[in-house]
Formats: structure tokens, sequence, C-alpha cells
């Protein structure tokens, strides 16, 4: 059993952002299933959204972010994290992190922020590292913990569950004790004891069959939270990134929102464009919009993807700006120079997750979320783009200012170690391979981009057989990481599932074919799932 203040699960910006402000405080502990720089964070493209410029205002930004959320961002949230917004861009500057710059036109040599535009935004005010900016927010962020004796990475460590004195039997109100976790070096369960626990696990994104996610998003920090009782809101607005790249040897490899800010326009596969049809914006619009439009286009069509165009652009030009991209399209025999890039959809971003406040506080205490995870008001019916890690800052600072305006809690409380019973070693893993493809699957056809109360119901009824082998499987077996993650990936699947069938009309990343238009009645109005009692 190992005993810490604080305990980070996750290692992407919003967790290693909190751990270093803890540490002063006391031992912290970060547990992250893989290695430490591989996040969600870590894959990051575009940038972070923030006013930074003369020529933007946070009125503007508010207003394209609330346009962007379709009704239902919580509007104090969002001035709150928008206006706080430039003080945490620059701590992350001063701990090292150098976004792109450019030349200030007839200044004799001066530079300034090179802020990039994404569809949704008014104003240029996205900053970036080329088009690397989350790996470049992720090394800045280790070198700086690698400089803190007070916290502790346990890579290759796997959260099975919370730890919570409900689930203990102890009387009085549930808090959060600490996590179980399995070494997935030596196949053993720990225990990992600590006051206060934050989630920083990231989305959910390998629910779907096709995402922009790495294969760690796998949604275990909500269903986690979910099983322990907390409140998780909002799951049925699952953003799907228009431009996923669409080539047989390319996994899940985004092509940043920043393509088309820089004016890259999308076609389809004869050449012919087409958002003029769907929005003022054309292929700057909303992500919802756009992802929508290239669905609708690829099923009149029978097309298996559609074109982003961005060819007219100077070929100089598109190196420098997005070097990652031309060299993975250049590697896989595109020159994005000289030719369309193929793209389809794919799942790319939760705006729902564990029900929080401002301060990264969940229903049960001792217990917050931050980051992707969490279900703050900021995004509502659709992530406005690049405003994801801006929120994972803000929230990560609120967060522990308020942890450590607090006495730290004594822990009394005898915790016992994790129990296998009569487990035993697993002896067909193809279940597990099967169920995971299987739930994919029907997540994609039945509740992807544009949903039917037919498929909704379908989907609920599939994933509840699948739930129960799942269950079956993993008391009869020892656990692994795999069987972990599917029984997380059946459990986001069915709370995504049940929250979309609370919302009787279409708003934002939720479309539903049996009710099309938004209704008045569901503004500003929040649907949760709480596990039964």
């Amino acid at each position: 059993m190992k005993h810490f203040d604080f305990l980070v699960l996750g290692s992407g910006i919003a967790g290693l952002s909190f751990a270093l402000k803890m540490s002063p405080r006391g031992r912290v502990a970060i547990v992250t299933k893989k290695q430490r720089a591989e996040s969600n964070t870590n894959y990051a493209q575009g940038g972070i959204a923030a006013v930074t410029s003369k020529e933007d205002s946070f009125e503007l930004h508010v207003r394209d972010t609330l346009e962007a959320g379709a009704g239902l961002c919580h509007e104090g949230v969002v001035r709150s994290i928008i206006e706080e917004g430039p003080a945490r861009i620059a701590e992350l500057i001063e701990l090292g992190m150098r976004f792109s710059e450019r030349e200030i036109p007839r200044s004799h040599g001066l530079k300034e922020l090179d802020l990039g535009k994404e569809g949704g935004h008014s104003k240029r005010r996205i900053l970036h590292a080329q088009d690397v900016t989350g790996r470049e927010i992720e090394h800045a962020l280790l070198s700086a913990i690698a400089a803190q004796p007070n916290i502790e990475i346990f890579e290759d460590h796997f959260a099975i569950d919370l730890i919570t004195s409900q689930k203990l039997g102890c009387a009085g109100e549930n808090r959060c004790l600490g996590v179980y976790v399995l070494n997935k070096n030596n196949g053993r369960v720990e225990t990992i004891v600590a006051s206060n626990v934050l989630l920083a696990t990231g989305g959910c994104g390998k629910v779907y069959l096709y995402t922009t996610n790495p294969d760690i998003a796998t949604g275990d920090g909500v269903a986690m939270a979910y099983r322990a009782g907390a409140a998780i809101a909002n799951m049925e607005f699952i953003q799907f990134h228009p431009t996923c790249l669409y080539h047989p040897k390319a996994k899940s490899f985004l092509i940043s929102e920043a393509v088309r800010g820089e004016g890259g326009v999308l076609k389809t596969v004869v050449g012919a464009e087409f958002m003029d049809k769907y929005h003022p914006l054309k292929s700057l619009a909303p992500r919802d919009i756009v992802a929508r439009a290239i669905d609708i286009e690829m099923k009149k069509s029978g097309a298996d993807h559609m074109l982003l165009d961005i060819t007219h652009k100077p070929a100089d030009f598109l190196k420098e700006r997005f070097p990652n991209i031309y060299s993975t399209c250049l590697r896989l025999g595109i020159d994005i120079t000289k030719e369309a890039i193929p793209v389809v959809p794919a799942a790319h971003y939760q705006c729902g997750g564990v029900l929080t406040n401002l301060h990264g506080e969940t229903e049960i205490p001792g217990l917050y979320a931050v980051g992707e995870v969490a279900c703050t008001g900021l995004h509502g019916a659709n992530r406005l783009a690049s405003n994801s890690l801006l929120e994972a800052l803000v929230l990560a600072h609120h967060a522990a200012a308020q942890i450590l305006a607090q006495p730290v809690p004594e822990m009394r409380i005898e915790i016992p170690g994790w129990q296998s019973g009569h487990a035993h070693n697993p002896d067909e893993l193809v279940v597990v391979s099967h169920n995971w493809d299987e739930i994919r699957r029907l997540m994609w056809d039945y509740v992807g981009i544009v949903r039917t109360n037919k498929r909704l119901q379908r989907a609920k009824s599939r994933i509840a057989n699948l739930q129960e082998e799942i269950q079956e499987y993993y008391w009869d077996f020892i656990v692994t990481s795999d069987l972990l993650e599917l029984r997380n990936i059946a459990t986001v699947a069915e709370l995504i599932v049940n929250s979309a069938l609370q919302r009787p009309e279409s708003r934002g990343l939720h479309y539903n074919l049996d009710y099309p238009v938004p209704d008045p009645e569901w503004a500003q109005r929040d649907t949760f799932v709480r596990k039964p009692a």
C-alpha cells in the first residue's frame, strides 16, 4: 500500500500542471497507464485559444464559445475560463513553452505570437507551436516535473477503481480515499491512498470505430467516477472531428482544423466545393456542422471520403506551418502542396463527462476532475476549437487553489488490499477482442454523427447484453489492461446512449433525425446519469 498526499490519474496538460502546483504542499503520485508522455495532450496539433491580441477581446471569445455551444454553455463558466486564460498561458511560457512567432511587418526584426484561426473563431487567437503544440506542451511540463523531488510518476499502471468510504461500508458522507491500480509490469494490483484524487484521464474516443484519439482514450475516468457514484453529464455530445486522414496505413491521424483556418477548402471526390450549402462560414463552420455536411455528402455520393484542398497556398508556407502534417502525408504518398488530402470525420472529443464545478470538485468529496474527463459547462453542446487545452490549464489551477486553501484531511480508515478471490487467468482472450470490436462498431453505426431513436434503442439493448458478458468475465478472471479497457468502454457506451435517449431534440453535436430541430425548452438543460443505488 502506497500513501501520498495527492494522487493524479493521467499525465496530460491537466494532470501535470495540477501536480506541479501541488508539489510544494506534499507528496504527489502521477499514475499513467502507458508512458508519461502518452496522452491526448501529446497529440493535440492545433493549439490553445486565448485572447492575446489587441484586435481580439474577451467578449468576442465568449460570444464565439456560446455560439458554438448551441445554447448549452454556462455563460458564467465560459467568462471565468476565458478571462483567466492569458494568466495561465503566461505561466506555461515561464515553464519553457515556446509558441510559434512571426516577424511584425516593417518592424526591423521584431516578432509577435503567430496566432492561428480555426472554425467558429471570429479572430486569430490560437497560440500554437507549428502543428505539434500538444507535444511541445507535454515536453515543457514533463521537464518541469522532472525537477520536482516531491512528484513520483508510476508508468504502466492502470487505475481499476476508485476507493470510496461508501464502498468500504463506512458511515457518513461518501469520500474518495484512493485507487486500486494494476501494475502492468508484474500483473499485481496495488493500493494507492491519498486524501485528494484528481481525475485527468482524458476522453473516450476509442469507444468509436474511427477516432483521432490515441489507444489510451477509453473513458477510464468517466467509467470509474460513475461506478463510484458521481454524476455524469451531457455524454450525448461527442464531437466528431471533420477531418481525419483517410488512408489504409494511417491510424487516427488528425488533419488539424488550422489547415482550414489557413485557407483549406473542403471538396467532393470530383473536386466540387460543397460547404456553401450548409453554412455561411463554409469550410470554417463549427465542427458539428462540417462533420454532418461531410457525412451527408458521403452518403449522397457513396464516396468513402471527401477532400481537403490547400494546394493554392505556397509550398514553403505549408511546409513551415504544418511540418508534421506535410511529412506524415508525404510518407504515405500524399504531397499536400500538390494534391488534396483525403479526409473523413472521426470521434474526437467528449464534451460531457464527470460533473464538476469551477474548482474541479465532483459530487464526491476528495475527488476532482479536470480536462476532457470533466463537464464544467464550458463546451455546451459543441466545443469551440482549441478551448480544451485552455480549460485544462485554468481548471487545474482552480482545483489546486481550492485544495491548497483547505487543511489536508486525516485518513483514519483502514483500507483493505485488492482481493482476487477465486479468479484465474483468462482462457479465451478472443472474447475480449470480439466484444471490444463489437462495441466500437455498433457505436459508430448507431450512435454516431446522425442518430435515430430506433438506432439508439438497438444500441442500448445490445450494450446491455454485452455488459452481462463482460461482468461475468471480469469476476471470473484475473484482471488485465485489455479487460479493464473493455469494461470501461462498455460503461461509457452505455452512458452515451442513455444520455442521448434523454434529449428529445437536436442540438449541437447531438443530431437525432426523429427530432431534427432544437427544442427551446431544452436550452440550458443538461442531461445527468447516476449509477442506480
